[in-house]
């Protein structure tokens, strides 16, 4: 078998999507809870626009998505604890010689590394869930990693961060070429190139430590989109610059230089919370369209579209407040999950 995990950019069957239920990050009141509710819910509604939808559903929470999501969205319901599509999820594959066939891969899901807030338990099983209910083979590994971990170009480059993969409460006895090793096995990596760290507050008590698709994405082979913090005051200010400087000394799989092309930061620098971690890399790609994060900010969330647009041409951008998600730790990139279309392109 020889899998492979497609660009985001390829044509897909159907988005996956986790509907929001009781916990820490839906809040501790009506009003929080509500504000979940809505965010999930516009974004899994704006992706069915250009593909199908589905939304797994706690048993707690079938009434509530039923009202909310109607029937342009397929539900399935499963136990689950956390909503973070992208890392509760599977990853799929394709196994290039095999036409038609599907894989999922399904990680080791530890609560982005067992914090002691975090219920991961029932929601680290829905690799096998959905792999079942996709009707794709199920790619077993024992590596602690998360989708929002990872970003590939189609052509054997993926990008991780040293933070994630190599994190002692992820993976205390795995070196890069152990990691490397097993993305070849499992996505069909032949170049990882492994950036040193990720945004500011991903590495406090409720982030991530590092997840690469709130800093930089591949949408072709050869460019990189790059978070570019351009105020001085920002922690990232410096943080962006250095990634800059290391990703111009990357090359891809083939060997080549990266194009990277930056995409600026909006304006706000702080919320409630401390520095904030506003994104416009964390954002969809879908057939025929761009969902992307936006943060009230006309100016720079036009400017983030522009940039976006050019950079998945023929594809129509849509934004959407994505400030109730990044307010509980990740973007639009990180609620979702693309199963890829096994059928040629065109088919």
């Amino acid at each position: 078998m020889t899998w492979s995990m497609p660009s985001e950019t390829a044509r897909h069957d159907r988005t996956w999507m986790a509907f929001p239920r009781a916990g820490q990050t839906l809040g501790t009141d009506e009003a929080s809870a509500n504000e979940a509710y809505d965010a999930w819910s516009t974004v899994a509604l704006a992706i069915a626009e250009f593909e199908p939808v589905t939304m797994v559903v706690d048993p707690s929470e079938r009434e509530r998505a039923a009202n909310r999501l109607g029937r342009d969205i397929e539900q399935r319901e499963a136990p689950l604890d956390e909503f973070w599509m992208r890392d509760v999820g599977p990853t799929f594959v394709i196994d290039e010689s095999r036409p038609g066939v599907l894989g999922a891969v399904d990680w080791i899901f530890n609560g982005w590394g067992a914090p002691a807030w975090a219920e991961w338990q029932k929601s680290a099983q829905l690799g096998r869930f959905i792999a079942e209910e996709a009707g794709a083979e199920l790619v077993s590994s024992l590596l602690v990693n998360e989708g929002g971990a990872i970003h590939v170009d189609g052509r054997g480059t993926v990008l991780a961060t040293e933070t994630v993969q190599l994190d002692p409460a992820r993976n205390p006895f795995a070196d890069k070429a152990a990691v490397e090793s097993e993305f070849a096995r499992t996505i069909g990596a032949q170049k990882t190139v492994w950036l040193p760290r990720g945004l500011t507050r991903d590495y406090e008590d409720f982030g991530t430590r590092g997840h690469v698709d709130m800093v930089a994405t591949m949408p072709a082979p050869g460019k990189v989109l790059l978070h570019v913090q351009s105020n001085p005051e920002h922690p990232d200010f410096e943080v962006s610059r250095s990634l800059r400087s290391f990703l111009e000394t990357q090359t891809d799989a083939t060997g080549e230089k990266f194009d990277i092309i930056d995409l600026p930061a909006p304006q706000a620098v702080r919320d409630d919370e401390g520095w904030v971690d506003w994104s416009y890399v964390n954002h969809l790609v879908v057939n025929g369209g761009v969902i992307a994060c936006g943060y009230g900010e006309e100016k720079a969330d036009a400017i983030a579209a522009e940039i976006l647009a050019d950079a998945y041409p023929g594809r129509k951008v849509v934004t959407i407040d994505a400030r109730p998600i990044l307010a509980r730790g990740g973007g639009i990139h990180c609620i979702t999950q693309q199963q890829p279309s096994t059928q040629p392109e065109g088919k």
